[in-house]
């Protein structure tokens, strides 16, 4: 499998799920602003979207959207838990977390990244976001992660979020639940390896 990421974007939860997976796969970066892989590849013809993440798949097949690459990778290595088995309410409460990170704290990242977006705009992202970390913060009271004392991969998913959070100008210590779990979740040794990783190919 190809893992096709740019550092620092969304891309990052897939390549943290990978190395957890402990699959076969090679991670290739992409150049959002010219839209070429690092071996000179054209990317919109690997992922006409023009955005990351995408997974070539062994047969060639693309998957492209994190959600979705974070579920197929965690269902096709079920020994490692990342999800639960399909057709469970556990594999169910993933997903709705991979949901909730995708439209509530995601998708409001977006405009913030977006030098062009109208500061009223901005307003709303940010209040928005806040108010979704202040919701996760209360869920992450008793538990470990997301789902229980297991990570999953809706835990990737949502570590990454809050690594954008001091290009946001927000601080994680006004929610010290959510700072004790990104501590925990970074100290993973496969966390480790990828933003090493990633963090070399910058």
């Amino acid at each position: 499998m190809q893992l096709y990421y740019a550092p620092g974007a969304c891309s990052l939860a897939s390549h943290i799920a990978l190395q957890e997976s402990g699959l076969p796969y090679q991670a290739v970066r992409v150049s959002l602003r010219d839209k070429l892989t690092s071996d000179g590849v054209d990317y919109n013809t690997i992922n006409p979207k023009g955005y990351v993440p995408a997974l070539k798949l062994d047969d060639g097949e693309v998957l492209t959207e994190g959600p979705a690459l974070l579920a197929y990778i965690g269902e096709l290595q079920p020994t490692r838990k990342l999800i639960a088995a399909p057709g469970t309410i556990e594999n169910y409460r993933v997903r709705e977390w991979l949901v909730f990170i995708g439209t509530e704290l995601h998708k409001n990242a977006g405009p913030l990244f977006n030098p062009k977006t109208p500061e009223a705009a901005r307003t709303i992202a940010l209040d928005a976001i806040k108010r979704r970390l202040s919701y996760v913060n209360d869920a992450l009271a008793n538990r470990a992660f997301l789902t229980g004392e297991s990570f999953s991969v809706a835990d990737a998913y949502l570590f990454t979020i809050l690594t954008w959070l001091p290009h946001l100008g927000v601080e994680l210590a006004q929610w010290p639940n959510l700072q004790s779990y990104y501590e925990r979740v970074r100290a993973r040794p496969s966390v480790q390896t990828v933003l090493k990783a990633e963090a070399k190919s910058q």
